[in-house]
């Protein structure tokens, strides 16, 4: 049955197949299993050439000199390109044009490009690089992001991205003095997307002085007008299209090599590959801005909040990036989903020589729920309260206010995510006869069971769906319907959303087939041949692209009626109007005295129909960080368990459980999918994930140095999913992918310290954090550095 938005209860007879509320199998799912799906790296032309960028050796340099006459002079080598050879815009940037496509005078950060070869085979490409003069002067970094609000501007548009001064309620005029105040500093590392698939694309002239881009990114238009600016070409003479994605997390967000290779295949006239190793990826996109912050929380000795003091400071890097977003995100949730009356917030993001940071799943909200919720924890002691009661006292609701001043009218089950996270089964304890290889340490068997203490700790987080704080979110889509050779009906949707492994070509067929009723459904081309989707990111494109899709499919069903209505000479409006659905694959009339197959009404041509879908406006916060600057809400509790061996600073996770608001569950597969990939990497911040920065050189840019959880670190994963259909939102869903990511890193950290009684005001944790504290307290009960409580 298909609801048509008019009344219809009838029954089906023929149920549909991977609709919404299934778990629709994904598209690309056996392809990639079976290695024939095509990713980006994949991508081969005839006669095309590689591309190669030479990046600096140094965080922060002058450049006195580049001399190119060796490589230029190599025989297969057919380009080499510099920031003089850029006949457009020299920067680029996806909301602020800082960066250039080229350095030219000064190096700003550890891996920076300088130029540009393009060479018959890649190994030469590499000789090419290699014989480039460039004659730099190292100058002293700045690495410091405290420093960098106030040391001299290392770039023209000086070192302060966003400073958000946020003030709620009164916050001067709270006497605190019968309250009870924790105090805390913490520290967040810089963590990478770590995708499995590097930046890779191909660059194809077109013989008319433009250009054809198959590329691995998050949002094609954005790209595109980049490219467009740089190559100094009107915007439809450079078409973008998505080319296999290895995964995202925010890391494609930026422009990496879109822009150089353009500009070697116009330079060229031929095809032009670029793929990243591993290493240059590292070097190639922005990463999860590390932090540094200090927080103090003052509360009724019943445990009610009163106040909040915070200072957020995010290091961007060298370059802009998305740093005004995540910085705005930071502070608008820097206490967390609860209810406190008063607050005063200062969010810095700066410019450093340090690589340039940007989108990473659950940008913002990951850096302040890990101090915030180490905070509650705090603060719980100090009541001698327990910390779930204390969660659950001060929870947000539907009707309370944020600190930003605005009115949660939307679902907000704080309450209900929490007590699902803990109402989960713990895991046994550890017996004699569990396998060595169960415990801290693994198959290293360095632990024993003896030496083993298990922690016990939880985490509420929540974030923003979509774009904010009056930024014009809207995504585009089109839906035909027509016949095939068979003459049975089908329907194709093409929309620029960006897959890249978050399940939205599933979802855009599942509509499909829910709201149109066609089994044969399919997917167009996903590039800028159709208006823009906007970015997959910040949870966006189940709301924003699925209902481009659903308002499409309501178009033309729109269309079916009318042909149906032309056919019976019936009104469809106004009040003698008939009711019409569209039901088993016909249009009928609601009381079922007429129906028409839409074979038969697609008999007079196919019909495509393209819709713009538009959130509810938003807001800019103003100057005391107030405002409605967002449209909707997710939210998310988790509990962890972990094994450590205190002597030796070894862990096991052992299990995480979770309670997700969803809205409403479109794929619960999927949903699955996410909340364990999501968790995945929350547990990988927690314990191993960390890009190691020194004086502005990037110190392990490989997956040998840089650890990310594998199967054998992931522990069980238990989720129970709170469906309250969000109002205003398409099918009532909110995006799943980011909640996972934000509390499960602190709710790993607080197992730890419930475990080994160390403060642990750092992640990643390290080895030396748990066992340095224990060899000097001689227990497990060494004190809490940092901590301050009265």
């Amino acid at each position: 049955m298909i609801v048509t938005g008019l009344s219809d209860t009838a029954t089906p007879t023929t149920p549909l197949t991977g609709a919404l509320g299934d778990s629709a199998d994904r598209p690309d799912g056996m392809p990639k299993v079976t290695g024939d799906f095509a990713f980006s790296s994949d991508l081969h032309a005839e006669g095309m050439l590689w591309g190669r960028t030479l990046r600096s050796p140094h965080a922060a340099a002058r450049i006195r000199s580049i001399d190119t006459s060796r490589a230029t002079a190599m025989a297969g080598v057919h380009a080499v390109l510099l920031a003089e050879d850029v006949p457009g815009s020299p920067t680029y940037g996806m909301e602020h044009r800082d960066q250039p496509v080229f350095a030219s005078d000064v190096v700003r950060y550890h891996g920076e490009p300088v130029a540009a070869v393009a060479a018959d085979h890649p190994e030469l490409a590499v000789r090419a690089l290699a014989a480039i003069e460039v004659d730099y002067e190292p100058l002293i970094p700045l690495a410091d992001a405290d420093a960098a609000i106030t040391a001299p501007p290392i770039h023209p548009d000086g070192n302060v991205f966003r400073h958000i001064p946020l003030r709620h309620g009164d916050p001067d005029g709270v006497d605190t003095s019968d309250l009870v105040t924790v105090e805390g500093t913490y520290e967040v590392g810089m963590q990478d997307q770590a995708f499995l698939g590097p930046e890779s694309g191909m660059a194809i002239p077109d013989g008319d002085g433009g250009v054809d881009l198959w590329i691995s990114t998050q949002w094609l238009h954005v790209d595109r007008d980049q490219v467009a600016d740089c190559l100094g070409l009107p915007r439809g003479k450079v078409r973008l299209a998505l080319a296999g994605v290895g995964g995202a997390f925010g890391g494609r967000e930026d422009v990496s090599l879109q822009i150089h290779a353009c500009l070697l295949a116009l330079a060229t006239g031929r095809p032009v590959k670029m793929l990243y190793s591993r290493e240059e990826s590292f070097y190639g996109h922005v990463h999860r801005h590390p932090a540094r912050l200090w927080y103090r929380h003052h509360a009724t000795r019943d445990g009610d909040l009163v106040k909040v003091e915070a200072r957020v400071l995010l290091d961007g890097g060298a370059y802009a990036s998305s740093s005004t977003a995540v910085i705005a995100n930071a502070t608008c949730f820097a206490a967390g989903p609860y209810r406190i009356p008063h607050a005063a917030i200062d969010g810095w993001a700066v410019r450093t020589n340090n690589p340039p940071c940007g989108a990473m799943r659950g940008f913002g909200a990951v850096q302040t729920c890990f101090a915030h919720e180490a905070q509650m924890d705090r603060l719980a002691e100090a009541l001698d309260m327990d910390p779930v009661a204390l969660r659950l006292r001060n929870a947000l609701a539907t009707g309370d206010t944020l600190l930003t001043g605005q009115v949660i009218t939307g679902t907000a089950p704080v309450k209900e995510v929490i007590e699902a996270a803990m109402a989960h089964p713990l895991p046994p304890v550890h017996s004699g006869d569990d396998p060595p290889q169960l415990l801290p340490g693994g198959t290293g068997m360095t632990s024993t069971a003896d030496h083993v203490r298990r922690g016990v700790g939880m985490a509420v987080g929540f974030k923003n769906l979509m774009f904010s704080e009056g930024f014009d979110d809207h995504s585009t889509a089109a839906v035909t319907l027509e016949l095939d050779a068979n003459g049975h009906p089908v329907a194709t949707a093409q929309c620029a959303a960006a897959e890249v492994g978050q399940g939205f070509h599933t979802l855009a067929l599942q509509i499909l087939r829910s709201e149109l009723g066609v089994q044969q459904v399919m997917l167009g081309p996903t590039d800028t041949s159709i208006g823009s989707a906007g970015s997959t990111s910040a949870s966006r494109q189940t709301w924003m692209s699925g209902g481009a899709v659903q308002l499409a499919c309501h178009a033309v069903r729109d269309e079916l009626f009318a042909r149906a209505s032309a056919r019976w000479d019936i009104p469809t409006a106004g009040a003698r109007r008939r009711m019409l659905a569209l039901r088993d694959g016909e249009v009928v009339e609601v009381d079922g005295a007429r129906r028409i197959p839409l074979a038969d009404l697609l008999a007079d041509g196919p019909i495509r129909m393209i819709r713009e879908h538009h959130h509810p406006p938003t807001e800019p916060l103003d100057a005391n960080g107030q405002g409605n600057a967002h449209v909707s809400f997710a939210f998310a509790a988790h509990r962890a368990v972990v094994d450590v061996d205190p002597d030796l600073g070894l862990l096991r996770v052992v299990q995480v459980t979770t309670g997700q608001d969803v809205g409403r569950v479109l794929n619960p597969r999927a949903v699955v999918g996410q909340i364990e990939g999501g968790i995945a990497q929350g547990v990988g911040l927690a314990i191993m994930e960390e890009v190691l920065v020194h004086d502005g050189l990037v110190r392990n840019p490989s997956f040998t140095d840089y650890l990310i959880p594998t199967m054998l670190d992931m522990p069980e994963v238990l989720a129970t999913v709170i469906e309250q259909p969000e109002p205003g939102a398409p099918f009532g869903a909110k995006g799943v992918g980011e909640p996972p990511t934000i509390s499960s890193t602190p709710a790993v950290v607080a197992a730890i310290r419930d475990a080994t009684g160390a403060a642990l005001i750092r992640v990643p944790v390290r080895p030396q954090d748990i066992a340095l504290p224990s060899m000097a307290s001689g227990s497990a009960s060494a004190p809490a550095d940092g901590a301050e409580a009265r």
